[in-house]
């Protein structure tokens, strides 16, 4: 693959290869919260997501979202269970200042996860002394504060999701509250602005940031279809945006000014809900195949782009 955008085709088709599944011994059939609440009474044996790859232990994290779990899975692709609580972990991000798993709990709101201890903390679980609508997704600004997507149940038909800033002080900021279902964030490399999946619009925003914090202008970044929406994002060092779609079974990737240029096929199933960057030169994208509880592993052409804490 060429290093630079010019070298793409328009669009590229890349497949990307499984690598690894959830192994039987952890898999549940059965109903659950998140089945009853949002598959419509589907069974499943579990739903991966939020996936981040954590260097300073050379291993890949993913929650289970229907059963409340967190796996660690080591280079050679052996799983082992982190943690197991009442709760419906969504989104991971890790803290490059505290060192510290972050999680977006549909249930139980921001939380912090000590991989050396499996300490859990609530970080925020209300706002105004309401109780968030369900967290989704988050992202780490390289001062260590966390923008995180408050999803719930919302959509076209409720279009009252919102994205929240939380301050490393604790402070809570509303930044955006009339989004149909917002899921993945990614800064753009500069952190002058926020890319948000508005999964029921079957788009993504982007929210340009005024020097003040404040928002103006949102607008569209890019459009899809299909029965789902864009999910999880990542970004890369040359400012493409990859977002997956959780019912195409692709990943599109976009020049910074929105152009499609590539387009990451799985081929494990059309469930693509979230991707992050990982191996020892953050060029290895690891994509997860949710319906099939599945990972899948593609090496990109340029590094992958991670938070890193102000000098």
């Amino acid at each position: 693959m060429s290093s630079t955008n010019s070298g793409f085709s328009s669009p590229a088709v890349i497949d990307a290869e499984s690598w690894t599944s959830l192994p039987p011994a952890f898999r549940c059939p059965g109903l659950s919260e998140h089945s009853l609440n949002q598959k419509r009474g589907k069974e499943l044996d579990s739903f991966l997501e939020g996936p981040i790859w954590v260097s300073e232990l050379n291993c890949l994290f993913v929650t289970d979202i229907p059963y409340g779990r967190i796996f660690k899975i080591d280079s050679s692709a052996q799983w082992s269970l982190v943690i197991q609580y009442d709760g419906e972990p969504n989104g991971l991000a890790w803290n490059p200042i505290t060192k510290k798993i972050l999680i977006a709990d549909f249930k139980e709101g921001i939380l912090e996860l000590d991989p050396a201890t499996n300490d859990l903390k609530i970080l925020a679980s209300r706002y105004h002394g309401e109780r968030l609508k369900g967290p989704n997704d988050l992202v780490v600004r390289s001062d260590g504060a966390i923008f995180f997507t408050d999803q719930g149940m919302t959509g076209l038909h409720d279009p009252t999701g919102r994205v929240f800033l939380l301050h490393p002080s604790g402070k809570l900021d509303l930044v955006l509250s009339n989004g149909p279902s917002p899921n993945g964030l990614v800064l753009s490399l500069d952190e002058s602005s926020l890319f948000v999946a508005m999964t029921r619009d079957n788009s993504v925003w982007l929210m340009p940031f005024m020097p003040d914090g404040s928002v103006q202008r949102v607008g569209r970044f890019s459009s899809y279809y299909g029965t789902g929406g864009p999910d999880g994002m990542a970004q890369d060092t040359e400012g493409n945006v990859l977002v997956a779609h959780s019912s195409l079974g692709k990943v599109f990737v976009h020049k910074s000014n929105g152009e499609l240029i590539a387009i990451l096929k799985s081929t494990k199933g059309a469930s693509t809900t979230n991707l992050t960057w990982g191996g020892s030169d953050l060029k290895t994208l690891y994509i997860v195949e949710s319906a099939t509880g599945s990972i899948l592993k593609l090496d990109w052409h340029c590094d992958g782009c991670m938070i890193k804490k102000k000098d």
